[in-house]
């Protein structure tokens, strides 16, 4: 059994210890080490922020008939996109791609950022009021659909290995999780972190209710694309107690806490 079957043959497995390891992990270092007060009852929050994570995998699973995996099927199937075109070694063409996917993300966070329609979506994010693990998940349905189809897109075009997919996405959702979660770092452990991976300080300045500062930071995984690109804040201007998160539009929790509240925010005046 080669390494692509063996990832297929598994790939809901690895999925879902992945994800449900990495959650469970950072929700009990949060209740071991928080490093934040909450304002918002949790039960509530929670309750919201994961129905939202159901509804959005409900979407696209029933809605969009492709994923990330199916595209990579077929592109190499079909001999299309570039690193089905070269012949390259495989952990070259792995790790190449899941570095190219990771800028991708960068830039689409930064478009948007930039461009009012897509921040009208991306506001759902921006708009908890508190920062944890949850959040790492708290996007609008559309965003989900438009981020899984240029993903696919760019899955197509550069001839992704599936098990590059599979590796990138299993990384990702754990590197989001990871760095929304409010626990505490040592600084030094951080400083050191912060030059391999986003860190949950380095994010939290990303999600500050003051602009300049929320068009910092965009990198999801790893760090890197923020510096080269001039993006890159190590600090909120108030420190990472006293910055005050979410928007200033939506500076209640009735206006963003409740599923139908976050999936109508983008449509309201």
């Amino acid at each position: 059994m080669n390494f692509q079957t063996f990832f297929l043959d598994n790939e809901l497995i690895i999925r879902l210890v992945a994800f449900f390891g990495i959650f469970g992990l950072v929700a009990m270092t949060e209740l071991i080490i928080p490093k934040r007060t909450l304002r918002i009852n949790k039960m509530k929050r929670w309750f919201n922020n994961i129905g939202l994570i159901v509804f959005n995998s409900l979407i696209l699973r029933f809605i969009i008939p492709f994923t990330g995996v199916m595209v990579a099927l077929l592109c190499q199937e079909k001999g299309f996109g570039i690193f089905n075109l070269i012949t390259v070694p495989s952990w070259i063409a792995i790790l190449s791609c899941i570095i190219l996917l990771d800028l991708l993300i960068y830039t689409q966070h930064v478009i948007f950022h930039l461009v009012p329609i897509f921040w009208r979506l991306h506001k759902v994010h921006h708009s908890d009021l508190d920062y944890d693990l949850t959040m790492a998940s708290r996007f609008h349905p559309i965003e989900m659909v438009l981020s899984l189809c240029l993903r696919c897109f760019f899955i197509a075009l550069l001839g992704v290995p599936v098990i590059a997919v599979i590796l990138f996405e299993v990384i990702l959702n754990g590197a989001a999780m990871f760095n929304h979660g409010n626990f505490l770092l040592p600084k030094k452990l951080d400083n050191v972190l912060r030059l391999f991976i986003v860190t949950p300080d380095m994010h939290f300045v990303h999600h500050s209710i003051e602009k300049n500062e929320y068009n910092r930071n965009f990198g999801f995984n790893l760090p890197w694309w923020d510096r080269i690109f001039g993006t890159y804040k190590a600090e909120p201007k108030l420190g990472q107690q006293e910055m005050e998160i979410g928007l200033k539009d939506y500076p209640i929790e009735r206006s963003v806490v409740s599923l139908g509240r976050m999936v109508m925010l983008p449509f309201e005046k």
